[in-house]
């Protein structure tokens, strides 16, 4: 945290969300100190997956995190996406906004797809998410 070496406080939602992440003792020594975490260290907080010896080894393994998402249902994902971001910050009433979420987004398409390729043992072919609209582009 670059903030307290240059005597401001640090900005874009660090000190919202890290608290949230690792204990509050860690977070005010690094806000603190401006003291840089380990790759180790991070690891060891669950703030990154994994370390890796080497830039390609890396970069190797986040291509094959990208495949994996990317073989699964659009849908499922954005809707995963969602879920997980607005459960960080409500608790029990996240579940009643998953039902509305699921609910909202079914997509009969998207299932019967990965059924379909599931039983004929082959990638899934899923059509795109249409793109998001503004509402000014609905007029609206």
């Amino acid at each position: 945290m670059l903030g307290a070496h240059i005597g401001m406080v640090a900005l874009v939602g660090t000190l919202q969300r890290l608290p949230k992440l690792v204990p509050l003792v860690v977070v005010k020594e690094l806000a603190y100190t401006g003291r840089r975490l380990s790759a180790q260290e991070a690891l060891g907080y669950g703030l990154v997956n994994e370390v890796f010896d080497t830039p390609e080894a890396m970069l190797a393994a986040a291509l094959q995190c990208a495949r994996e998402i990317a073989a699964k249902p659009p849908v499922a994902i954005w809707g995963t996406k969602q879920a997980i971001h607005y459960a960080r910050d409500h608790s029990v009433d996240a579940l009643k906004q998953m039902g509305w979420l699921q609910g909202a987004i079914w997509s009969n398409q998207h299932v019967r797809e990965s059924v379909t390729a599931m039983k004929e043992k082959r990638p899934a072919n899923y059509t795109a998410l249409p793109a998001l609209k503004n509402f000014k582009d609905m007029g609206l």
